[in-house]
């Protein structure tokens, strides 16, 4: 595995980032991992057509404007924190902070996470009536604690901005 020079990681995360990417690993994590269970499936028709809305995109990638602050992968429980990505970023200035999966090709284009380019590509076909102001990301491995944090703090505040964005529909592009 290559890793950037500038690359703060230790060498723990960085063998942690491997053995997640072995078949052993993933099937002994699939088979202890259980989902939290959700109850009813929020939903709201749409008020208007697709072709009048405000689309914002949310990822699960750990994706973020290189400039902005990583997400924390020293937690092994994860990071239940978000980070907007305002909608005029070029996918060069973004990365993934994300310990959890195997995001190579991702790394490569970050569109296979955060559809962004494709988002635009639907507005100057008309197809969308435009774009939120900020798109965001989270971290989609949470674990113990973490979790409540999600439901109680993190998907309220999000949803509030993107309410306050005017956003209409929400694309979840999880990684």
């Amino acid at each position: 595995m290559t890793m950037r020079s500038d690359d703060p990681d230790t060498l723990w995360t960085r063998l942690v980032r491997r053995a997640y990417r072995t078949a052993l690993v993933q099937r002994w994590w699939a088979g202890r991992f259980r989902a939290v269970p959700g109850g009813d499936i929020p939903w709201t028709p749409l008020a208007k057509p697709l072709e009048r809305c405000r689309v914002a995109l949310l990822t699960t990638g750990g994706v973020h404007r290189r400039d902005d602050t990583p997400f924390d992968r020293s937690d092994p429980l994860g990071d239940p924190s978000y980070r907007a990505v305002p909608a005029e970023s070029a996918s060069a200035d973004l990365t993934i902070t994300h310990d959890h999966y195997d995001h190579r090709d991702a790394d490569r284009d970050v569109n296979v996470v955060l559809p962004i380019d494709a988002l635009r590509a639907l507005l100057a076909a008309g197809r969308v009536g435009g774009l939120a102001p900020r798109h965001y990301s989270l971290m989609g491995h949470l674990e113990g604690p973490h979790l409540a944090t999600l439901r109680e703090r993190t998907a309220p505040a999000l949803a509030q901005r993107l309410r306050a964005d005017g956003t209409d529909v929400v694309v979840l592009a999880p990684a």
